[in-house]
């Protein structure tokens, strides 16, 4: 198959699919902040407790696994997203520490080409689907690139917090309120600016990582390291019990958003789709 034919919706592609992501709440930003919190101390439990490449090799799999699952499901189904997305925040963070731990490359080097990783990602994805709206993943190519932004965020994100509160020495707690303030900021740029929300949603998307490492990692280190020291393993699991109850919650709401989601999609389709021949 050729890539063109894989990167151009079908007609075919767009009735199968519903959208596959959930509506964008209150509780999806709390779920997201979660996720990439118990993403940091999860990863960092793991390498510590285990042979670091079997670490690595075993999130790796699951990933590949919680991939999987996601792309074959046709819907949104909110504990199959989430799987993914907590995955991605697993392997995401072992990618980015790897890089720096095991191959010496500073976090600026990282945090950089992350960003141009991820500018790549978006200007294909919009070059070829002339959108880059969450409210639209509903053809496999719109999916593929979704997961490849999302993918590249968190490692972005795992070398941007890493890099204030290391590098810069602002260590975690500070670290993580400056990332609060920033994640803030497109929401409330979108509300009284007239920032769009795509853009909005994604720049918070991408800060969400390194706020929720940093506030996880004050917590889980030691005082040594000007933590709280409750460790990585404790943080882990009251992080994944939360995220269960957040889950449990949103997927009530789920069929409500996937509808509001799917009719967003139908309307943007209609409004740039080209004239179609006799």
């Amino acid at each position: 198959m050729r890539l063109s034919a894989f990167l151009e919706p079908t007609r075919q592609s767009v009735l199968v699919l519903r959208n596959k992501v959930p509506e964008v709440t209150a509780l999806f930003w709390v779920a997201k902040v979660l996720t990439t919190a118990m993403g940091e101390t999860t990863s960092d439990f793991l390498v510590h407790q285990i042979d670091p490449p079997v670490a690595v090799a075993g999130a790796a799999l699951v990933l590949a696994v919680a991939l999987v699952l996601q792309f074959a499901v046709r819907r949104y189904i909110s504990w199959v997203y989430w799987f993914a997305v907590l995955m991605v925040a697993v392997f995401g963070t072992m990618v980015a520490d790897v890089i720096h731990v095991q191959f010496g490359v500073p976090y600026l080097v990282s945090t950089t080409a992350f960003l141009v990783i991820l500018a790549a990602v978006f200007a294909l994805w919009y070059g070829t689907q002339r959108t880059l709206s969450v409210h639209t993943i509903d053809t496999r190519p719109r999916e593929f690139f979704y997961w490849a932004a999302v993918m590249t965020t968190f490692a972005l994100g795992t070398a941007v917090g890493d890099l204030t509160a290391v590098t810069f020495g602002l260590g975690y707690l500070a670290s993580g309120l400056v990332f609060l303030v920033l994640f803030a900021l497109p929401g409330a740029a979108y509300r009284w600016w007239g920032l769009g929300g795509t853009a909005a949603f994604w720049m918070s998307y991408v800060l969400t990582r390194p706020f929720g490492a940093s506030i996880s990692d004050w917590l889980a280190v030691s005082h040594a390291r000007h933590g709280l020291g409750f460790g990585t393993g404790q943080v882990s699991l009251v992080l994944f019990a939360a995220i269960v109850i957040v889950v449990a919650f949103s997927g009530t709401r789920g069929t409500r958003g996937n509808q509001q989601g799917l009719r967003a999609g139908q309307t943007h389709r209609k409004a740039s789709a080209p004239p179609q021949p006799e």
